[in-house]
């Protein structure tokens, strides 16, 4: 068990005590001081590693089961002796430009706090850095560990979201730069950033729910006097998520517009190689008029028939060339 811990400890008046090594004797303490709480931190348990903490702390087996197996949406669910939230911190990775979503899932009772990770993305360690140099918000109990992860989570949104900016800037310009000739892949690269921003709103957007009910009255183990910090999380995630709606329309815009110039350079080379297929045509027709061997032909046993034909032929090819050069088609 003590593989899948990364951390374990009981906070009193925000202050950190080490907790000894039974969880049932670390929550009874706790319980008894009356204003302390015990946080375990567990990284990717298997059902083995995590039914100790299941059956120590009476986690619901439905909240156990989304907690092991990972692969969540964002949400709040309330059990009888426990609150169950569940988020999807996300990472951008600068070198493959890719956005990769994790999963933290936080059970908050009486007394407790349980945060499971799935992922490297999830800034637990941080945060419980920050609200360890921070006393006066951890005196609140386990709704600041809950306020302090939620905020974390979407404030790097935040970050995500203009990196992702930068990206589209510069995918926009190479969409729309007036000299680029080869534009073998960019399809595929547009599409490529489309799944990253639909990877981002799976994240952002069904954690808009959660955060509304956390901002209300009515949630068990939840303080009142955290409702405007709640309040504050759900306004960076109206940033977020228009951020991302800004995102997935303009990428759409994007892509219909790198269609269409690929149609229009489709027909841009249709006409020139019709126009030259119609130059190449008609002395094509005269040659092939005289080439048939009838005895009796115009001009055909005439000294002068060989030029004339010839400057017939490249007579009405120019003509076709300056007609086509006029009209744009070359």
């Amino acid at each position: 068990m003590r593989a899948v811990i990364v951390d374990c400890a009981i906070y009193r008046k925000g202050r950190r005590t080490e907790a000894s090594g039974d969880f049932s004797d670390s929550l009874s303490e706790a319980r008894a001081s009356g204003d302390a709480f015990l946080w375990i931190g567990v990284h990717e348990p298997t059902a083995d590693e995590f039914e100790r903490v299941t059956h120590e702390f009476g986690l619901h087996p439905l909240a156990v089961e989304d907690a092991l197996k990972a692969h969540q949406r964002p949400k709040l669910e309330v059990y009888d002796d426990s609150l169950f939230v569940v988020l999807k911190p996300v990472v951008y990775d600068d070198a493959e430009d890719t956005v990769t979503a994790g999963e933290v899932m936080v059970f908050i009772g009486d007394s407790f706090v349980v945060t499971v990770r799935h992922g490297a993305g999830a800034p637990l360690a941080a945060v419980r850095h920050r609200l360890e140099h921070d006393p006066d918000v951890l005196s609140h109990g386990p709704t600041a560990v809950l306020y302090a992860v939620s905020d974390a989570v979407v404030d790097h949104y935040l970050e995500v979201a203009d990196e992702l900016h930068l990206d589209l800037d510069a995918l926009e310009a190479e969409v729309f730069a007036p000299d680029r000739s080869d534009t073998r892949g960019l399809a595929a690269r547009i599409y490529a950033f489309k799944r990253q921003v639909l990877e981002f709103r799976r994240a952002t957007v069904p954690l808009t729910l959660p955060i509304e009910r956390l901002t209300g009255t009515g949630v068990p183990f939840v303080s009142a006097q955290a409702q405007p910090f709640f309040r504050d999380v759900g306004d960076h995630l109206t940033r977020a998520n228009e951020a991302v709606e800004s995102l997935d329309r303009l990428v759409s815009d994007i892509l219909s517009a790198h269609l269409a110039q690929t149609g229009v350079r489709q027909n841009d080379d249709m006409r020139k190689i019709s126009a030259w297929a119609a130059m190449a045509a008609v002395p094509t027709m005269i040659a092939g008029v005289y080439g048939m061997n009838f005895d009796h032909m115009p001009e055909l046993h005439q000294s002068w028939g060989y030029p004339v034909a010839v400057a017939l032929m490249a007579g009405l090819v120019y003509g076709l060339y300056w007609l086509f050069k006029r009209r744009g088609w070359l």
